[in-house]
C-alpha cells in the first residue's frame, strides 16, 4: 500500500507526441488496493481545473488509506498534490503529505521553470532549500497526466522505451519504462482493451527486482490507468480500478 500511490502516479507511459488532451476537470478515479482477495486500501486520484499566481491550472489531488485490520499492521494516510499548467503540462507546485506507519514528510515543492530552480519546503524540519532541476522537469504526480497527453498509440510499438526526467523530494533522477504489447483485460466494466508497460524500478526492501512492477492502460483516449500489479519483497500487490466518473473521453469497451 505504501507505494502504491507512486506507483499510480509516475509509472505510466510510452513515446510522445501531443495531441488532444486525455483528461480534464472534474476526472475521477479509485482503486482497490489488495494482496489476493484481501483489500488493503483504496487510493483516489481526482482533477479540478483552478488558478494558481494567476495561471490557469489542473489541480490533481491523489489519496491512499488503509482500511480494517490493515491499518493495524501497516497505517497508511498519504496525500499528494500537483499544480499542472493546463497548456505546458509542467507542474508549478508538488505537494507530499505522508504518514506511512509512523514514518511521515511534509514537503512542497514550487518549480520556477524559468530560472530552473525548484525551492523545497521540508514542513516538517522547517528548511527550505533552492534545488536545481532538469528543463520541463515533472514531479512524481505531474509526469502521470503529462504522459497521458503525450501518448500517441498509433506509432508505439512493442519494445519501445522512454526516458524522463523527474524531480522527487530534493533530487533529480531519470525515469525509465518499456512498452510490453496490448492485452484486453476481464474487468467489473466488461472487455477492456489496454497498454502493457514495464516500469524499471530499484530492486531491494521494497520490489523483488527492477522489473517487478507491470501497468495496464486503456487503449482509448483517456489513457487511465486500469490495474497495476507489484511483485514485492514481501508478496504481490494489486491495485484495481474501481469506479471512475468525469472522463473527457469514452471509455473504451468491447462489446461481444
Amino acid at each position: 500500500m505504501k507505494r502504491i500511490l507512486f506507483i499510480c502516479f509516475s509509472l505510466m507511459f510510452g513515446p510522445l507526441l501531443a495531441q488532444e488532451d486525455a483528461y480534464g476537470d472534474g476526472e475521477w478515479f479509485k482503486f482497490r488496493v489488495h494482496y489476493g482477495f484481501v483489500t488493503a486500501g483504496y487510493a483516489t486520484l481526482s482533477v479540478d481545473d483552478t488558478y494558481l499566481n494567476g495561471k490557469p491550472v489542473h489541480h490533481v489531488k491523489g489519496e491512499g488509506r488503509t482500511i480494517g485490520l490493515s491499518k493495524l499492521f501497516f497505517n497508511v494516510d498519504d496525500n499528494y498534490q500537483s499544480y499542472i499548467d493546463r497548456t505546458r503540462d509542467i507542474p508549478y507546485r508538488f505537494i507530499r503529505k505522508i504518514d506511512e506507519g509512523g514514518h511521515t514528510k511534509d514537503i512542497q515543492i514550487d518549480f520556477d521553470h524559468r530560472s530552473g530552480i525548484a525551492q523545497v519546503n521540508n514542513k516538517k524540519h522547517q528548511k527550505i532549500e533552492a534545488v536545481r532541476f532538469p528543463k520541463n522537469a515533472q514531479d512524481m504526480v505531474s509526469a502521470f497526466y503529462y504522459l497521458r497527453n503525450r501518448l500517441d498509440t498509433q506509432v508505439i510499438e512493442e519494445g519501445d522505451t522512454i526516458d524522463l526526467d523527474m524531480f522527487f523530494d530534493k533530487e533529480n533522477f531519470k525515469f525509465r519504462l518499456k512498452f510490453l504489447g496490448r492485452e484486453v483485460l476481464e474487468t467489473k466494466f466488461g472487455r477492456v482493451p489496454t497498454l502493457i508497460f514495464r516500469p524499471y524500478v530499484q530492486a531491494g526492501r521494497v520490489f523483488k527486482e527492477k522489473e517487478s512492477l507491470t501497468v495496464w492502460v486503456s487503449d482509448d483516449k483517456n489513457k487511465m490507468p486500469i490495474l497495476i500489479k507489484a511483485d514485492l519483497a514481501v508478496g504481490s500487490l494489486r491495485a484495481t480500478l474501481t469506479e471512475y466518473k468525469g472522463l473527457k473521453h469514452s471509455f473504451k469497451i468491447l462489446v461481444d
